[in-house]
């Protein structure tokens, strides 16, 4: 099954990623997990896109379809994948289109999770990563054991750049503006399928997977 995940930053799409991929056992190709991977590693792609994710900016079309089309290569694609974080603008999107009727292959479904702005930025800025181990937590629902300190290693918490409040306003900003036009795109090709997001985890992955039943 080939799918697109959408939805706004801080919509729970990461977790209802891992719960889609196993079900369905496909891969989960996130651009935001490859571009983070290439900035640890310093990489030329990793160094670009940091200029424009830090300022909660779009990473420019041409490096993200290049990160694509060389995932989309890998051999575990061949069975479908979960597009997370692309395509992101109607420029990307129609680049995907072309590829899919390149290889003789089609979307089945594009599940878009709608959450309300007010409940983005308290998820976001109540995030906080440990500056040793990385492990993730968060002020609402998953709190650490001691204030700003890490349950399994003892490393401070910080929030990263792109969670600060002026970055996650303005990634909302960039995302109705660039993205949301994608829901009409989808829609029009009869494969949307909108769930709201605002629900328990579990049950916000109930209804996807009703939905993906119809297709």
């Amino acid at each position: 099954m080939r799918i697109v995940l959408l939805g706004s930053p801080g919509s729970g799409k990461g977790t209802q990623a891992c719960k889609i991929i196993t079900k369905y056992n496909i891969p989960h190709i996130s651009t935001g997990d490859i571009f983070r991977d290439n900035i640890k590693r310093q990489t030329e792609i990793g160094i670009e896109a940091k200029k424009f994710i830090d300022k909660g900016l779009l990473v420019p079309d041409e490096l993200t379809l290049q990160i694509v089309e060389d995932r989309f290569d890998q051999p575990d694609c061949a069975a479908g994948f979960l597009l997370d974080g692309f395509p992101r603008t109607l420029v990307q999107a129609e680049a995907l289109e072309k590829e899919m009727i390149s290889t003789g292959k089609k979307l089945d479904a594009v599940v878009n999770l709608e959450v309300n702005d007010d409940t983005i930025i308290r998820r976001m800025t109540g995030r906080r990563v440990c500056s040793k181990c990385g492990a993730t937590y968060n002020l609402m629902y998953n709190k650490p054991i001691v204030d700003e300190t890490c349950d399994k290693c003892g490393g401070s918490l910080y929030v990263r750049d792109d969670d600060k409040i002026e970055t996650v306003t303005n990634r909302l900003k960039v995302y109705k503006t660039e993205t949301q036009p994608l829901i009409d795109f989808y829609r029009d090709r009869g494969i949307l399928i909108t769930v709201n997001g605002e629900q328990d985890a579990e049950v916000v992955f109930q209804n996807i997977s009703k939905a993906l039943e119809q297709f």
